[in-house]
């Protein structure tokens, strides 16, 4: 089996609903409704364009997060959505789809890598502007995951994840340490504490997914120390 990430630019509503701002979106398609997962300080103006599209019958608030059930379908209003290209190619969806920045974002599965071409191939040819974020054979089936450890890892948002970023690149992470929180911040263009934060949701979501998945091997509550 074969596994891409492809991002399209401009294609459909949600994609729409991000464009200029720093919130995302993952959207899981019910038929009759979207559950949508809105985050980042933008997520209010980005609630405010899905209820003029679809309207929303619920939503949950948390702290820059809202959670989603819309009142119709996006799917069913567009003509082009990604599912069709899929059915014709060969392809399967792996939920969620992810919307950023003006793109959309989805992780695609197929039996051999000729299905991802064509369907790379058709988007492009129907003036779709697509790009091939990752491209991979996959031969391992773990528990607890659709096809990989990695798929279980949790998606950052777009300043946690820079943060992160530039923390590993600098050496944030290293023993000696090669920089500080207050020199992150200066490169994020960002207060020390906002860069802290951004930091410290980052490796939240990163022990507790990974310790999930160590967990769910059997690993045993106690021992000596191996290190």
């Amino acid at each position: 089996m074969y596994e891409a990430t492809f991002e399209i630019s401009g294609d459909g509503g949600y994609s729409v609903a991000t464009a200029a701002t720093e919130a995302s979106v993952e959207l899981w398609c019910n038929d009759h409704c979207d559950l949508l997962h809105v985050r980042g300080p933008d997520a209010e103006s980005v609630v405010e364009r899905v209820e003029r599209l679809v309207g929303v019958r619920e939503r949950l608030d948390r702290s820059a997060e809202v959670l989603l059930i819309t009142d119709d379908c996006l799917r069913r209003r567009e003509t082009d959505a990604i599912e069709t290209y899929l059915v014709r190619n060969d392809c399967l969806l792996l939920p969620p789809l992810r919307y950023e920045g003006g793109a959309k974002v989805c992780r695609v599965l197929a039996l051999d890598s000729a299905s991802l071409t064509d369907l790379y191939r058709e988007l492009v040819d129907d003036g779709t502007t697509v790009d091939v974020l990752s491209k991979r054979h996959v031969n391992v089936v773990s528990e607890g995951a659709p096809l990989s450890p990695a798929m279980a890892l949790p998606d950052l948002s777009p300043r946690q994840y820079d943060a992160l970023r530039l923390a590993v690149e600098d050496g944030y992470y290293e023993i000696p340490r090669r920089t500080t929180t207050a020199e992150l911040a200066d490169r994020l263009g960002v207060s020390r504490r906002t860069a802290e934060e951004h930091l410290r949701r980052a490796e939240n979501k990163l022990v507790a997914a990974v310790f999930a998945h160590l967990r769910g091997r059997g690993h045993g509550h106690g021992g000596g120390r191996t290190d």
